[in-house]
């Protein structure tokens, strides 16, 4: 079978001096003893795409998700929840408005359960697992947890300030309210990435295809017809 190999330029020859690179040559012939010996095949019981390893990545994007989303809610929910007590004891009729931080805090929790719930159904197969799924659900994972995170600070901060302040000034509510949605949307940005990242990799497959370098993509070189052929 003819098959290009690549031959080497010398360092004069090459435009960028001291570098050796390749160029290809014109074709020449694979030896058959050469050809019939050249033959790789996945040799791993559950693919070379799928190590039993890979299960540890998308079990720590599922972890990330809900640790680092549950973290900046609890944040969020302390430390806005300070303020609504300090202006409950001023103004009690103002309480049930000033409660929205802890809600808009708690949502961010729900970010980070909704990955959590996506990456663990999508490990129900642990043999049909592939390691670039694995990242892709590590990816997932604390892309929506640390976005979480930051969000929760953020509307942690701002309700506790706002509350505190809307208890003196009433005109100050809808520009917390504004505030707080801004921070909020940091935790749905994470959460769209996660949810993108999440459906790609499904597809691929375990078991890497046979190859031989005498050959074409995909047909391996057999003695007994003396050639290459599809597996």
């Amino acid at each position: 079978q003819p098959k290009s190999i690549p031959q080497r330029l010398s360092a004069s020859e090459h435009p960028t001096s001291g570098l050796l690179h390749f160029k290809m040559a014109a074709p020449v012939y694979c030896l058959e003893s050469v050809a019939q010996n050249a033959n790789i095949f996945d040799e791993y019981v559950e693919g070379i795409n799928c190590p039993v390893y890979a299960g540890f990545f998308g079990v720590m994007g599922a972890t990330s998700a809900m640790i680092f989303s549950a973290l900046g809610a609890a944040y969020g929910t302390a430390k806005s929840g300070t303020g609504i007590a300090n202006t409950a004891v001023i103004k009690p009729d103002l309480i049930m408005k000033s409660i929205i931080p802890v809600v808009m805090a708690g949502i961010i929790a729900i970010y980070g359960l909704v990955v959590s719930v996506l990456i663990g159904g999508g490990m129900s197969e642990p043999t049909k697992y592939s390691l670039f799924k694995g990242f892709l659900d590590l990816g997932a994972g604390l892309s929506v947890g640390i976005s979480g995170l930051a969000a929760g600070y953020a509307i942690g901060i701002v309700g506790d300030s706002g509350v505190r302040g809307f208890g003196i000034q009433q005109r100050l509510f809808v520009g917390m309210i504004l505030i707080l949605i801004f921070a909020e949307v940091l935790g749905l940005y994470g959460l769209i990435v996660a949810l993108i990242l999440n459906t790609k990799g499904s597809s691929i497959v375990c078991h890497a295809e046979p190859i031989n370098p005498c050959c074409e993509a995909g047909l391996v070189w057999k003695p007994a017809d003396g050639g290459c052929v599809s597996v």
